[in-house]
Parts: C-alpha cells; sequence; structure tokens
C-alpha cells in the first residue's frame, strides 16, 4: 500500500504542521499588507498576469461599448443593450483586477498606448450585427482560455486571486454561451 494511502495516523515521518520560521517572518515587512513570505517567488509573476488580463477587459470593454452605440438591425435593439450589459460586468471584471493587484503591492496597469498589445482580446469595428457577435463570441472564448490557464499556474501559490480569477472565468463563459445562442438569430 502505498503511503499517501495510509489513514494520517499510520503515514511514517508526516505531519500536518505550520511552518513556525514562515509565521514568524509574516510578523516583519508590514508595509507588505497582505503579501506574506508564502507568495514566494510568484506575486510579480501574479501581477503580471493580472495587468495583462486587466488589459484584456479593458478592450472588451471599449468594444462592447463600441458595438452598443453602433448596431444596426431588426435584431440590435436588444442585442445592442446586452452588449451594454457585457460592457458593464466587463468593467466590473476589471475594478476587481485592479484593486487586487493593488492588494499584492502592485500598479494596475491603465497606460492606453500598450493596452491592445497586452491584451489577449482584439479590440473590433465591425458594423455588421452578425460580424459584432462573432468578434465579441471570440474574444470571449480567448479570455476564458486565459482565464483558465491563469487558474491552473496559479493553482495553490494564490487562493485569493484563483478564486477572483474563477469567479471573472464564470461570467465569461456565460456570455460566450449567450453569444453563441445570439449567432443563430
Amino acid at each position: 500500500m502505498n503511503p499517501s494511502e495510509l489513514p494520517q495516523k499510520e503515514r511514517p515521518g508526516e505531519r500536518l504542521e505550520l511552518d513556525e520560521r514562515a509565521l514568524e517572518a509574516a510578523k516583519q515587512r508590514l508595509e507588505e499588507g497582505p503579501v506574506t513570505p508564502s507568495y514566494g517567488p510568484w506575486r510579480d509573476d501574479i501581477v503580471k498576469l493580472l495587468n495583462d488580463a486587466l488589459a484584456t477587459e479593458l478592450v472588451c470593454i471599449l468594444r462592447y461599448k463600441r458595438h452598443h452605440y453602433t448596431a444596426k438591425g431588426l435584431a440590435s435593439p436588444a442585442i445592442a443593450e446586452e452588449f451594454m450589459v457585457h460592457a458593464q460586468e466587463e468593467t466590473a471584471h476589471s475594478e476587481q483586477l485592479a484593486e487586487r493587484i493593488v492588494q499584492l503591492g502592485g500598479e494596475p496597469d491603465f497606460q492606453p498606448e500598450t493596452l491592445t498589445r497586452r491584451s489577449h482580446a482584439d479590440y473590433d469595428e465591425s458594423k455588421d450585427l452578425k460580424e459584432m457577435i462573432r468578434a465579441n463570441l471570440v474574444a470571449e472564448r480567448v479570455a476564458i482560455e486565459a482565464y483558465s490557464q491563469m487558474i491552473r499556474l496559479i493553482g495553490d501559490k494564490d487562493s485569493t486571486t484563483r478564486r477572483i480569477l474563477e469567479g471573472i472565468l464564470s461570467q465569461e463563459q456565460e456570455h460566450a454561451e449567450e453569444l453563441s445562442d445570439w449567432l443563430d438569430l
């Protein structure tokens, strides 16, 4: 039998104990706020991932708002209104990401000059309603893939960030489902 399959009391040499040195280190460097030694070398990488996700959300906000204001056609009023709802939800995502970046001691990057270069999703200027829907669906699928990868990369390195990303991912999946349904109109 593998030792990991044994009941806890029967695992030779294994104990669930806290690292006392890490607890002592957490009492130091209070200026780092919630960033404790358990973040190890990952904090800067996580902040970069979050800033790239922030850029993606900001580009998505701009794309959805443009589509909201320029959508034309028989089905456009209802879909245009949903584009604005999606833009508002993407705004909430961007705020969550920026707040988490600050909590981690980083600075949210709102630099307009590099926004589209850092974004995982593209901006779109389609004029046809179906093309707008398609462009938004592509962007949502890209966001789903990016958030899924970030969640896997972060794993147990930062459970708070992982939970934030999981919540955003869930909403991005809802957006993609809705957009996919609209392609059939």
